[in-house]
């Protein structure tokens, strides 16, 4: 039996946007169960559809994406969507904001077709949609600032087996699993059941929220290296 098709919101207050990105997906096979104006408007649109995955435009009028963000990931708790911010620069400190809200990656609107289609799986597979390298220099340029934001809750890093706590701090510089892989002279798959067991101890939903914990917990400072 073939599995439904990935159901997608999609949030820009730009008319033109929503319907190109719309037709993009749906071309693709992606259906897009509902538009929004706004952060209101997306909130209202998740809790009616039941999406996988939501394209979040950042700055909207009435409700913006970092709060509408919240409240979506508040609502569905284990089976909340996964959250992709739309974005027109990719060092904006409110999608810093978003990541910490719990964002699972950022896109930039001039993003090819195929971009969007491949990110948008590879959200909804459970993976996080940031390069580590951008991840990091986002990140170093925002954490510790003393700009209003929204913080992850305190967690305990005692947790952590020492070898855990190793692959935390390096994920956080920027390495991607293959770089951890030949670091720690691992196999790949067993760098990603670290990262697993990481996330299910820290109660996180990805690896760019693991980065961003690394940073606000001062495992790691803004400008550390491997």
């Amino acid at each position: 039996m073939s599995r439904p098709p990935l159901r997608a919101v999609i949030a820009d207050d730009q008319a033109l946007v929503r319907t190109g990105f719309g037709m993009i997906l749906a071309a693709d096979g992606i259906e897009v169960t509902a538009e929004a104006a706004d952060g209101a408007e997306a909130v209202a649109a998740v809790r009616r559809t039941r999406p996988d995955v939501v394209l979040m435009d950042i700055r909207m009028p009435q409700m913006d994406g970092i709060e509408a963000t919240g409240h979506i990931l508040a609502d569905g708790g284990t089976d909340a969507p996964r959250v992709i911010i739309l974005t027109t620069y990719d060092l904006d400190h409110y999608v810093y904001a978003a990541l910490t809200a719990g964002a699972s990656g950022f896109l930039l609107k001039d993003v090819t077709p195929e971009h969007l289609v491949a990110a948008v799986r590879l959200v909804q597979s459970g993976d996080a949609l940031l390069a580590p390298t951008i991840t990091r220099r986002l990140i170093e340029r925002f954490a510790h600032r003393d700009e209003p934001q929204i913080t992850t809750p305190h967690r305990d890093l005692s947790g952590l087996t020492p070898r855990e706590l190793e692959v935390l701090r390096l994920l956080a510089t920027g390495l991607s699993n293959a770089e951890l892989a030949d670091r720690l002279f691992l196999s790949p798959t067993t760098v990603k059941t670290h990262i697993g067991r990481i996330l299910s101890k820290l109660d996180l939903r990805d690896r760019v929220q693991a980065v961003v914990f690394a940073y606000e917990t001062g495992l790691i400072a803004p400008g550390g290296s491997a």
